[in-house]
């Protein structure tokens, strides 16, 4: 601490090691305390004299302490570095150095300051600017060793005379802040080259971009990058740029091609080259790497043939084309020309495999052999990585594949059809035997991307050839293992069933449906082998064994679960038992396990624990509920408010905030951009009243990148009135990338963002390719006659844009011109001439469909009636995704189903499955005459959320008649793959469920919406197994779900306070208002902040004043033991902002915060 010491009559300063609450700092001692700072780096306990002369001083060291006085704190602390790395300290010297401060008038008393130290580091780090401002003024030697210390030293610590600081702390904070990181990179640009070796700025440069995910790579900072370097430095730089193509905007991609375009011809004698001829070599080419996609057409088509000939001959050529993924048709035709042109048979299948996916546009198929096109098809498994032209691509697969299958049938070449499987339609594939999937099963358990009709198809012929079912049949299946029938599973030896969720099938099992994966689960738990199982199931597959299950097993430890991802309700039961015999450390570090741990248990840690053990709970906040961090906020602020992470005071009451000022402003705006606000859950007011707090942090605006980089995620929830008159086009230019990253922005949010870039990038007409691609979703957000200016100049690029934007009203404008656009380049009319109702309507072609994904939504129903069979057998799963079909147009949809598949009657289950939302316009009629026996298809059907009651009933009933069940019978795997169906059993059905089958499907049925009667039905059938609802565990509750919305008044009032944080948000939704107003204030103000967010309008307005306010306590995350509110207002208001004169800084909150004041450095 700080204080005044008069001595003999002279005021000194003095700093003691007491530990108080407060340090007081006046103005005028600010500058001499920084001048004891850097005094002690080489002092320990030398006592002053008069008679020592320090004129002799070593030169670099009378600079540093020069430096020092002057106020050049950074230059000092390199020079002493710099000093001490090729000299001693000795007593003479350090004598010498006291001499030299008492002549310049500073008095003082010795102790250890090496928290002061670390705090001026700590302080620069939070100040980018001020960073770069003073880099800037170091000399070449200082420079130099601030490079060597931060990029070159393996020193876990850092040793300055007498003070030790942990350097290895101090570097990882260094390289974990995006604003010191740009910083690092601007000065390296700026000084590196000319102070040290080009490759070691170059590995420099590497390391920070590497870790900035390429942020600070904007196309006027390419134009800073040296445009002369060695060959070495040149090739490890544009390696650099090469590895983090993917994560550079398209402009900064341009303009990194640009730069070694510069530098590669000044390589070349370029009075060599004239117009005729290319300054592209072999090597060249190999340097590019990925950039050669920028090549200009006309620059390709002048490559020196011999230059081609040995480019493709270098072994290292296929992996550079295979990464080619953003290559256009056009570039791709002119290499694949100059390379037949350059001698090379392209025919030849060891020239076909070094073509990379130049493959993919192919376009010499006239007359090609059948070995040909198989070899061709092998190759282009490839091909689904390409950015766009997947249409070309299935065109030109269904082309070599007719020709592979020349004088041969589909059973005979199966095997040799590589990925072009994908493309054959259910009719096809259900033509081929059995024996021929048998002996292709090597190839097609390769292949991915198929549709889950196809599955079925395959994996039934497969099995069907196999005839019995086991581990060893299914573990040669891979990813067609998720076509078996659930009944096959559950048919299964449990034995058999255990190893495969240990094999090498485990990989696939978290792509089998929930049917499927509780029809395994159901088997094992039901057999003696359960025990020694439950170890073996790893992954999500874990999430699926029941609560019910999980209590009848014994043995269960912490390792246990590293491998699981576990349900809450999982977790709360397993954080419990082990709880009783594992310290807290072994239950975090597991990471799921988080997920379990109360309250209760972490106001029991012991405080050295629980600081010990928070980087478990901070590494998995994703894992942890809104109501765990809010008690976790508490926990801190009552065992060290002053160290608090600044995020949690988010969760805190909103008065909290209110002590977030000066110094504490950045780190508490870079805590929040590290973490997603949404995991947090505060309230609409809470989040409104953060967000008030950080434009006033940024003073009122985002002045330029380094705020943005600050921000984090932050940005993604910036008020549309702050962006649209706060934000800088400087800081615009930044923001971009990070604004394509928000998930959820509002339209008066995405309204501003395409003002600002109309600002930046000026008029839409005038925008170059990569600007539009940069631009990317926010394309949507212009005008018609905008978008029909893109989509003619870049008609490829808008197309990639619309197949990756979010929901379809969101992207409207943008949807339809894609469609005008891909209907006008095509303008077939009228392919079904054979109907006079299809006379001059034009029909969707396959091309089209797969071109217009989203966009087929513009289809009319005329047109989608004139389809041709083929193009709908070929196209019903993609269209059968599509969410913005009308009513009107689903039956136009399954209508042609029928004209295509026949009478109902005959319809096979991958012929329903395909069908998707286009099943909602099946009547109930229609449902009745389909073959429903298979729980698999069912559960597909019961995705759909927009049944009807009736249709529902008819699904269910359908189902039961065709598997010849009734409810008494069915299985818990039936159970969860009804799905949403359940919602349409009566309460007679509900009750005859049996019980054992209920228990173990249970936490699925908590995921269904079903009306307060049908939920009231699930509610007694819980209590069955669980016991009456007044004896319900956290546990319970959170497994049961929506069906804690079934309980009545009596049943509600019961449950304990300290329970109601574990009920689901959906439950509490579901809680019918005239029930929930029975909940007393205080277990409404136990709800927790996520329950309380999602409480109605129609709940609220059955609640009475005091219930009110007891929300209200719920929202801002308040203690709710008045005690403790009391307490720990009244700490909160003793915790006043720290300001320049004669306020208090909280001890440690850290002490960096103090030392911000102590070292005068302005944030």
């Amino acid at each position: 601490m700080l204080c005044k010491d008069r001595h003999d009559g002279i005021e000194q300063l003095c700093l003691t090691e007491n530990t108080t609450p407060f340090c007081w700092v006046m103005p005028e001692e600010m500058s001499r305390l920084l001048k004891i700072c850097f005094l002690l780096m080489s002092m320990n306990h030398a006592e002053i004299t008069h008679s020592q002369n320090f004129e002799d001083l070593p030169p670099l060291l009378h600079k540093a302490l020069e430096e020092v006085i002057t106020g050049k704190y950074l230059n000092a602390l390199l020079d002493i570095l710099h000093f001490q790395s090729s000299n001693v300290w000795t007593a003479d010297m350090l004598t010498k150095v006291m001499a030299y401060f008492q002549a310049q008038e500073v008095m003082f008393t010795l102790s250890s300051l090496q928290m002061s130290i670390e705090s001026y580091l700590k302080n620069l780090l939070y100040q980018p600017r001020q960073l770069l401002s003073e880099f800037q003024q170091l000399d070449q030697q200082q420079f130099q060793t601030a490079m060597k210390y931060l990029f070159n030293s393996r020193m876990d610590h850092l040793k300055i005379g007498n003070i030790i600081l942990d350097w290895d702390k101090t570097r990882e904070r260094i390289f974990q802040s995006p604003g010191v990181n740009r910083t690092l990179f601007l000065i390296t640009l700026d000084k590196c080259f000319m102070a040290l070796s080009a490759l070691d700025c170059v590995d420099i440069l590497s390391q920070v971009l590497r870790v900035s995910a390429v942020n600070y790579l904007q196309p006027d900072v390419v134009g800073s990058l040296p445009n002369i370097l060695l060959e070495d430095a040149f090739r490890n730089l544009s390696t650099v740029f090469k590895d983090l193509y993917d994560k550079t905007p398209a402009n900064t991609q341009r303009a990194l091609y640009g730069w070694m375009k510069q530098i590669l011809q000044k390589s070349h004698n370029m009075s060599e080259f004239n117009e005729s001829t290319s300054w592209v070599s072999a090597e060249v080419l190999w340097i590019l790497g990925r950039y050669m996609v920028h090549l200009p057409l006309e620059e390709i088509l002048k490559i020196s043939l011999n230059e081609i000939r040995v480019f493709i001959s270098y072994d290292n050529a296929t992996k550079q084309l295979d990464a080619v993924y953003d290559i256009t048709p056009e570039l791709a035709q002119a290499f694949l020309e100059r390379i037949n042109s350059s001698g090379f048979y392209m025919r030849n299948t060891s020239t076909i495999y070094r073509l990379g996916l130049l493959v993919c546009f192919y376009d010499d198929t006239e007359q090609m052999d059948a070995a040909v096109a198989r070899a061709l098809l092998h190759q282009m498994i490839k091909c689904s990585q390409l950015r766009g032209f997947q249409a070309e691509v299935q065109k030109l697969k269904s082309q070599l594949l007719n020709i592979a299958m020349q004088n041969q049938t589909l059973n005979d070449i199966l095997g040799s059809l590589s990925d072009a499987v994908v493309g054959l339609t259910s009719s096809q594939l259900e033509s081929l035997s059995p024996e021929a999937v048998h002996n292709a099963i090597a190839t097609l358990n390769q292949v991915s991307g198929w549709a889950k009709s196809q599955v079925m198809i395959l994996s039934s012929k497969y099995l069907s050839y196999e005839k019995a079912l086991s581990f060893y049949n299914v573990s040669q299946m891979g990813a067609l293992v998720t076509g078996i029938s659930t009944q096959s599973f559950y048919s299964m030896n449990p034995k058999e069933l255990s190893q495969i969720i240990r094999g090498t099938t485990s990989q696939y099992l978290s792509d089998l449906s929930p049917t499927q994966q509780q029809g395994i689960l159901r088997k094992i738990t039901a057999s003696e082998d359960f025990s020694s199982s439950v170890k073996d199931i790893q992954g999500s597959f874990f999430k699926e064994v029941s609560l019910a299950s999980l209590w009848k097993q014994t043995g269960y430890n912490s390792s246990m679960m590293k491998e699981k991802e576990l349900r809450r309700s999982q977790a709360l039961y397993l954080c419990e038992l082990l709880s009783k015999k594992n310290y807290p450390i072994d239950l975090l570090s597991t990471g799921q396990l988080v997920k379990g741990v109360t309250c209760e248990l972490i106001e029991s840690m012991d405080t050295d624990i629980f600081l010990n053990s928070f980087k478990f709970f901070e590494m998995n906040l994703h894992l942890l509920s809104p109501y765990q961090v809010n008690c976790l906020a508490w926990k801190f602020w009552k065992v060290s408010s002053a160290s608090i992470p600044p995020f949690l005071l988010l969760v805190l009451p909103i008065e909290y905030l209110e002590y977030v000022s000066g110094p504490l402003c950045v780190p508490f705006i870079e805590s929040l951009g590290r973490t997603e606000m949404d995991l947090l859950n505060p309230s609409l007011h809470k989040k409104n009243a953060v967000l008030q707090k950080v434009q006033e942090c940024l003073n009122g605006s985002i002045a330029d990148e380094y705020d943005v980089d600050l921000l984090g995620n932050l940005i993604c929830y910036l008020p549309p009135a702050f962006l649209h008159g706060r934000m800088s086009l400087k800081a615009m230019g930044t923001a971009l990338h990070q604004f394509k990253l928000c998930q959820q922005l509002s339209h008066e949010q995405r309204t501003e963002i395409k003002y600002k870039l109309l600002e930046l990038y000026g008029s839409p007409n005038n925008w170059s390719a990569e600007t539009t691609l940069d631009i990317g979703p926010f394309t949507a957000l212009l005008s018609k006659g905008e978008l029909n200016v893109l989509t003619e100049k870049f008609p490829d690029i808008i197309l990639q844009i619309a197949n990756t934007i979010g929901p379809i009203s969101s992207a409207e404008e943008l949807l339809s011109t894609v469609f005008e656009s891909v209907s006008n380049a095509t303008a077939s009319i009228g392919s079904s001439l054979t109907r006079p109702d299809c006379l001059g309507t034009r029909a969707p072609s396959s091309d089209e469909i797969i071109k217009l994904a989203k966009a087929n939504v513009f289809w009319s129903v005329q047109e989608l009636k004139c389809m041709d069979a083929g193009t709908f057998d070929k196209n019903v799963e993609l269209l059968g995704t599509i969410s913005g079909f009308k009513s009107s147009q689903l039956i136009a949809l399954k209508e042609k189903a029928k004209q295509v598949w026949g009478s109902l009657p005959d319809w096979k289950s991958y012929h329903i499955v395909s069908l998707g939302r286009i099943a909602l316009a099946l009547t109930e009629n229609e449902i009745k005459e389909l073959d429903l026996h298979s729980i698999d298809t069912i559960s597909v059907l019961s995705q759909q959320t927009e049944w009807t009651f009736t249709q529902a009933r008819s699904i269910l009933q359908g189902f039961l008649e065709d598997s010849g069940q009734t409810i008494s019978t069915l299985k818990s795997f039936d159970l969860v793959g009804l799905g949403d169906v359940l919602c349409a059993l009566d309460s007679t059905e509900i009750l005859s469920i049996r019980t054992a089958e209920f228990s173990a499907a249970v936490a699925r049925i908590g995921q269904l919406f079903c009306s307060t009667p049908v939920l009231r039905e699930f509610k007694k059938m819980t209590e069955s197994v669980f016991g009456p609802a007044t004896s319900w565990s956290s546990s319970i509750l959170q497994e049961i779900g929506t069906i804690a919305g079934g309980l009545n008044e009596d049943e509600l009032k019961a449950f304990d306070k300290n329970l109601m944080p574990y009920f689901q948000p959906i439950a509490i939704r579901l809680i019918p208002p005239e029930i929930f107003q029975v909940l007393s204030p205080e277990q409404i103000a136990n709800l927790g902040p996520e329950n309380a967010a999602v409480v109605t309008r129609s709940q609220r307005e059955h609640l009475n004043a005091l219930q009110l306010q007891s929300l209200q306590l719920a929202l801002d995350g308040a203690r709710t033991i008045t005690s403790e509110i009391q307490t720990s207002a009244s700490t909160t208001q003793a915790l006043q902002t720290p300001a320049l004169s004669g306020a208090p800084c909280v001890r440690g909150f850290s002490i960096w915060f103090c030392s911000v004041f102590m070292l005068h450095l302005p944030f």
